[in-house]
């Protein structure tokens, strides 16, 4: 039997919705700046323009990472950890029998998962009492 755990990165918006926000926030600075241009003020859409200059390279930082997540999977003898990062999937496998999982140290924001000289950083996405919970559900896991 296959047991798997995911986690994510807290965010607010998807990127969905992000960029119906986005389309809205658009619409509306140009509605605003168009109409201080036809009554002479040309300072306002040259503000505006930086402006959502600056917004829209916010907005494709937090959509890169919006979508962030790790992974652990235990299927028989094999443990797999999947971490997708900005855009990119790495795939870890280890043997049950072999691997290690070592809880954070003090101050930590991870813990490790060990098997010889493979070792991967895990559990950027939880708080530190999430962390042991999942290491103590994966080592049950193992046995």
């Amino acid at each position: 039997m296959m047991k798997r755990w995911q986690m994510r990165r807290n965010c607010a918006l998807t990127p969905k919705e992000l960029l119906q926000f986005y389309i809205a926030l658009v619409c509306l600075s140009l509605i605003v700046a168009t109409g201080f241009w036809l009554a002479g003020v040309w300072m306002i859409p040259v503000f505006t323009g930086l402006e959502l200059t600056a917004v829209t390279i916010g907005f494709l930082i937090y959509c890169r990472h919006a979508l962030d997540c790790e992974t652990i999977e235990v299927d028989g003898k094999c443990l797999k950890v999947k971490k997708f990062i900005g855009y990119k999937e790495t795939v870890y496998e280890f043997n049950t029998q072999w691997v290690k999982i070592e809880p954070p140290t003090e101050g930590a924001k991870t813990f490790h998962i060990r098997q010889s000289d493979l070792q991967v950083e895990i559990g950027q996405f939880l708080r530190y009492e999430q962390q042991l919970a999942l290491i103590a559900q994966v080592r049950a896991c193992l046995r």
